[in-house]
């Protein structure tokens, strides 16, 4: 395809489009008249043969392709402005720049606090956006990191990219506080017999310590499912329910949460957190330096000793 034939302001309008469903939001958004943004989809569909926007009753759907280019849409239009705002230097000071990270709730409780601290600290102007991590976006990691800055995610999930270690953590069950069954300790039958509360748990989707358990012959009985780490303590008190959580999210949580944990009695290996981005920003300046306060964060959130 010859670029030089395509408007690539087109992009901007997609994106709108995409993220509004609806021609008159999306206008307001870009600051266009209504006429002026409904020239921009005709064009559009015309390009892509594609409707991209369906009535339906009073709503518009994105069709099948639409939500397709929903991704592909915002990681090209951060690349475009990451080419025109690339500069030779990096001045955290004067920086407006939003920094992104995909996190999940336990990394937020961590590191969150601190590394924002220091962000501010060293770059008032900037800004940090913590969004949730997902099995899709993990499982397309190389392409999604084209478009955010750092995936923070333990071992075991993403290969062939840069990363960095950042801290170690241990695996502990969890149990409600008044669970009579577990008194005298957990035991592996416990874990064969007793309901689950899993987290991401699906064909790609699983903590190392649960694959480390399916992997020693230990296949949980899933009661609930839930992809937010903060909440398996209100899913696993009063409850005759067991769980999985990362030893420094527990050491975190208010001590009237109704849980307690106990040692894994099978062999869980440790948790190494670390952060991951793609190659092209391996020597960009702000990336650098970002990479360098994510670390710093975490030396100071878990301490030096503790730290990978």
């Amino acid at each position: 395809m010859d670029l030089r034939r395509l408007d690539l302001n087109l992009l901007v309008s997609l994106e709108a489009l995409l993220q509004q469903r609806s021609v008159s939001r999306a206008a307001a958004q870009m600051g266009l008249s209504q006429p002026a943004l409904s020239a921009s989809l005709a064009r559009l569909r015309r390009h892509f043969d594609d409707e991209l926007l369906t009535r339906v009753g009073n709503t518009y759907r994105l069709t099948p392709l639409a939500v397709q280019l929903k991704e592909l849409v915002r990681v090209a239009l951060s690349g475009v402005e990451r080419v025109f705002t690339a500069q030779p230097g990096f001045d955290p000071t004067s920086s407006r720049r939003e920094f992104s990270l995909l996190v999940s709730d336990y990394v937020v409780a961590v590191l969150g606090d601190v590394l924002a601290r220091l962000l501010a600290e060293e770059a008032p102007h900037a800004r940090l956006r913590l969004a949730s991590n997902t099995p899709e976006m993990v499982d397309s990691a190389e392409q999604v990191l084209l478009g955010t800055d750092l995936l923070l995610l333990p071992h075991g999930f993403v290969t062939d990219l840069p990363h960095r270690d950042l801290y170690r953590d241990e695996w502990v069950c969890v149990v409600s506080a008044d669970h009579a069954a577990v008194e005298a300790g957990l035991t592996v039958q416990h874990l064969a017999t007793l309901p689950w509360v899993a987290t991401y748990h699906g064909p790609t989707a699983s903590t190392p310590a649960a694959r480390q358990m399916r992997m020693s012959g230990i296949e949980p009985r899933v009661q609930v499912v839930t992809e937010s780490f903060l909440t398996v303590p209100g899913l696993v008190a009063g409850s005759d329910r067991i769980a999985l959580l990362q030893r420094r999210l527990v050491d975190l949580l208010p001590l009237d949460t109704g849980i307690r944990a106990l040692p894994v009695p099978f062999e869980a290996g440790p948790l190494v957190e670390a952060m991951w981005w793609h190659p092209a920003y391996d020597d960009d300046a702000e990336h650098r330096y970002l990479r360098d306060l994510v670390e710093r964060a975490a030396a100071l959130a878990v301490g030096p000793a503790n730290s990978a």
